[in-house]
């Protein structure tokens, strides 16, 4: 028997989202190793709703044989053919550093060899500024989305990547059409804590921001429920508090957290959680065979956005 904190509610891809994706024009997107059902499916998809272009890359039979599957004809789209994981990985990344991607899209191999093609010097992607994964995770009956980072890179991010965290997310926000965006440091509690150190790490991310950051709101340390809930914001007494009770994001201490949450999103409350990794020459996508399509169609708009390209 299932859990009763299981949603059975399907995910949907916010349309808010896509028609504001398809108010740019649409990127290249290099699929590294894209010659399996779930890439070649988003690719149509995505395709489709004229927020990708797509660039395919692996074993060039294996990519006709998928577009054949499904009745798309990929005649007009580049191909490059490669074979195995690590000579798909480089050369989809190589393309994006070179300038002939826009973004670089994950297929059918391993996240650590997709990771190390796009980290790699060799592949032209760095830029000097941290990586940082964001979720932009919206709820099916639409309404504020929630994003969070970082929930699949850094296992465990210094200050100085929380603050590119922070960074990140407010410039995605800005994008999203969000001119003034919340950003919360999560934690167990509001108060400084030593014995707590995400609770100490939070108030100097706060007061580093308040510093630094012009065009956003950011407080912490501040736990879920001061995140989440006006409620517990007043029971507590914090209406003070610029952020608790209303933020549009949330900065979390390490990647254990940021996975449970993002998943319990979706979880628990059938939320479609599109990822993207910020801080490279282009925005890349991280997909999961666990992602469903609205998950991937999501993710493929987001990049797009990220992207910002003339129409």
């Amino acid at each position: 028997m299932s859990s009763p904190f299981l949603s059975n509610r399907e995910a949907v891809a916010p349309a808010d989202l896509i028609a504001r994706a398809q108010g740019f024009g649409a990127p290249r997107v290099a699929i590294a190793r894209a010659g399996s059902p779930l890439p070649m499916e988003a690719a149509e998809d995505a395709t489709k709703a004229g927020i990708m272009i797509p660039v395919f890359v692996g074993e060039a039979d294996m990519i006709r044989a998928e577009a054949d599957k499904l009745d798309w004809d990929i005649s007009g789209y580049a191909l490059h053919d490669t074979t195995g994981e690590d000579e798909a990985g480089k050369t989809a990344a190589g393309l994006c550093g070179a300038g002939e991607a826009d973004v670089l899209m994950k297929g059918q191999l391993h996240t650590d060899v997709f990771m190390k093609s796009a980290v790699s010097r060799d592949a032209g992607l760095r830029t000097g500024q941290r990586f940082v994964h964001i979720f932009h995770i919206s709820h099916p009956d639409g309404g504020k989305p929630m994003l969070i980072s970082d929930a699949a890179v850094n296992v465990v991010p210094d200050l100085e990547t929380r603050q590119s965290s922070i960074i990140e997310v407010q410039k995605l926000l800005a994008k999203l059409g969000n001119a003034r965006p919340k950003i919360a440091i999560l934690s167990a509690t509001e108060s400084v804590i030593p014995a707590v150190p995400s609770s100490v790490d939070g108030r100097a991310l706060a007061d580093w921001a308040r510093a630094n950051i012009e065009n956003a709101d950011v407080s912490g340390p501040l736990a879920l429920d001061l995140i989440m809930s006006p409620s517990a914001v007043a029971t507590k007494k914090l209406t003070d508090d610029p952020v608790a009770g209303q933020a549009d994001a949330i900065i979390v201490p390490d990647i254990v957290s940021g996975n449970a949450l993002f998943k319990a999103f979706v979880y628990l409350t059938g939320g479609c959680a599109a990822g993207v990794v910020t801080g490279a020459k282009v925005p890349i996508l991280l997909t999961s065979r666990a992602d469903p399509p609205a998950a991937r169609i999501a993710s493929a708009a987001l990049a797009a956005i990220s992207c910002g390209l003339p129409t």
